[in-house]
């Protein structure tokens, strides 16, 4: 358990210092490619059904069995083997793929990007920077769309990113934190409601939505108490208030929940229609507009961000202590 522990605070450093060098390949890039290979594969195999819709449910359960069994098999093999050579290995292999699950520093460096394109007043560039981080269409986004974009991405991943693969890393370390991340990526990669994810992507987004269910919900609780204690720039009464209100208006139980408080904390007005693949796709608005959304908010969201997040893993860090401590483990 010391070694968790240790692993655990260690990992999370890391990400702070160092986030996702472009250089370095990651463990995500090889799980798409995973995830791809083994949808079509199974696409392939599967083509002569005759009820399309049941057939691509019943393929969609094996894309999801085949990859979550292959990346545990990976992950469990790798952080054993580790151990058994010497703990300190162990330690060392812990806390890089520790490392690897969080996504705080890329999250920031990535929609600072957009910030810093909008500051220069190059709004092509800040189209190009904001759709590397989200699924929308961008190339018809004004500034305060853009703006707004890079705010609603910073908060739904303060849950996603990082608060829930935290708290999955806590209890189970990297075997239980890379299940998550391959859950959240093919959910990324076939979750979507269109013609051809619809069925076969259903079992990785109801998976989804089932593994952020608490985390989210937690994740919210945290940026609220953060907005409380950030200074006058954030509103922790807006913060609950605007919760309270508007965690439920998205289609995803779980999404809502940090946009929801992320809003209230600025006092700004977020979400609202959008176009996906084409398709301007209705969403209601979250939040109350007391003020124009502007590029500084997307810093302030990241600080929103970096608060929940340390409170987190601190919060995390004793419970492990406690616990270990409890059980004569430490």
């Amino acid at each position: 358990m010391k070694y968790h522990i240790i692993a655990f605070f260690l990992g999370f450093l890391l990400d702070l210092l160092f986030g996702d060098p472009h250089w370095l390949p990651h463990p995500i890039q090889l799980i798409g490619k995973l995830i791809a290979q083994t949808e079509k594969s199974i696409r392939n195999l599967c083509r002569k059904k005759t009820d399309k819709n049941k057939a691509e449910l019943w393929q969609g359960i094996g894309l999801v069995s085949v990859v979550l069994i292959t990346v545990m098999a990976v992950s469990i093999s790798l952080l054993l083997f580790a151990y058994w050579l010497h703990p300190y290995m162990g330690t060392a292999v812990e806390s890089i793929m520790t490392y690897q699950i969080l996504a705080a520093k890329c999250l920031k460096v990535e929609s600072m990007k957009v910030c810093q394109c909008l500051k220069n007043g190059d709004l092509e560039q800040a189209r190009a920077a904001v759709s590397m981080i989200v699924g929308r269409d961008t190339e018809c986004l004004d500034e305060k769309g853009v703006a707004k974009a890079a705010i609603e991405t910073v908060a739904e991943n303060t849950s996603d990113g990082v608060i829930a693969p935290m708290l999955y890393l806590a209890i189970g370390g990297p075997v239980l934190g890379f299940f998550y991340k391959t859950v959240n990526t093919m959910d990324s990669m076939v979750g979507y409601k269109n013609d051809t994810y619809l069925y076969f992507g259903r079992a990785a987004a109801k998976l989804d939505d089932v593994m952020n269910y608490i985390p989210a919900r937690i994740s919210a609780f945290l940026m609220i108490l953060c907005s409380f204690l950030l200074g006058s720039s954030f509103s922790g009464k807006g913060a609950w208030s605007i919760y309270q209100r508007d965690r439920r208006k998205h289609p995803s139980p779980n999404s809502a929940q940090t946009e929801a408080v992320c809003a209230g904390a600025l006092g700004i007005q977020l979400a609202g229609d959008a176009r996906y693949f084409g398709k301007i796709v209705k969403k209601p608005y979250i939040g109350e507009a007391l003020r124009s959304v502007e590029q500084e908010d997307i810093t302030r969201a990241n600080r929103l961000l970096y608060a929940a997040a340390w409170m987190c893993e601190l919060l995390c860090l004793l419970l492990m202590v406690i616990l270990s401590v409890g059980k004569g483990l430490v």
